[in-house]
């Protein structure tokens, strides 16, 4: 008995744009989405990290989840892939093709979420500088992680967007994911440790 995989390949004109099959979507990436005023180079605390080379200004886009889409039932989940993508929908993830998913967490974060997939500058940000974002910007569902950013503000444990303080969310207005927004609200889970 042979098994066939249901693929589709979707073009943007001429070129092909995305793979649609029953486990993920695989999309082209032909726009480089990290911005040229940072690096990647390695932290004193987390491994690898992106830092700011030039001068960023707010709002200035740093780099994009543009890769795979994965849904909830994605055979292939595993610790490195769970612990790189952004959540975007109640059950579906993206990862990046680029140094999005080697951003790092902070509790006082430089960067926010703009739309659904943009790391953006919440600040005027100086050479030298890492790049950081706050994880719960984006996500809703049960993983988490032990918090060693450091930071004075640091909440010890990071996961859903629900157990995000509302004086956090406030500060973060703008710089949240658009799919956490539309939800409706819940009431805040706050873990205390």
């Amino acid at each position: 008995m042979s098994i066939y995989h249901l693929s589709a390949i979707i073009f943007h004109g001429s070129r092909p744009f995305a793979i649609l099959n029953e486990s993920c979507v695989r999309f082209f990436s032909y726009k480089d989405m990290d911005s040229k005023k940072v690096i990647v180079r390695k932290t004193a605390r987390h491994g690898r990290g992106v830092f700011a080379v030039k001068k960023i200004k707010k709002n200035e886009v740093i780099a994009a989840f543009d890769g795979v889409i994965y849904p909830y039932h994605y055979r292939g989940w595993n610790d490195e892939l769970y612990n790189h993508v952004i959540q975007f929908e109640r059950r579906r993830w993206r990862d990046s093709n680029g140094i999005a998913r080697l951003i790092n967490h902070s509790c006082d974060p430089n960067c926010g979420i703009h739309d659904l997939f943009k790391v953006v500058a919440m600040r005027d940000i100086l050479p030298g500088e890492e790049i950081t974002w706050d994880y719960e910007m984006t996500e809703d569902y049960k993983w988490r992680m032990k918090c060693t950013c450091a930071s004075p503000l640091c909440r010890k444990s990071i996961g859903s967007y629900r157990n995000m303080p509302p004086p956090i969310r406030e500060k973060y207005k703008g710089y949240i994911s658009k799919w956490l927004l539309k939800k409706p609200a819940r009431k805040s889970a706050i873990i205390k440790t």
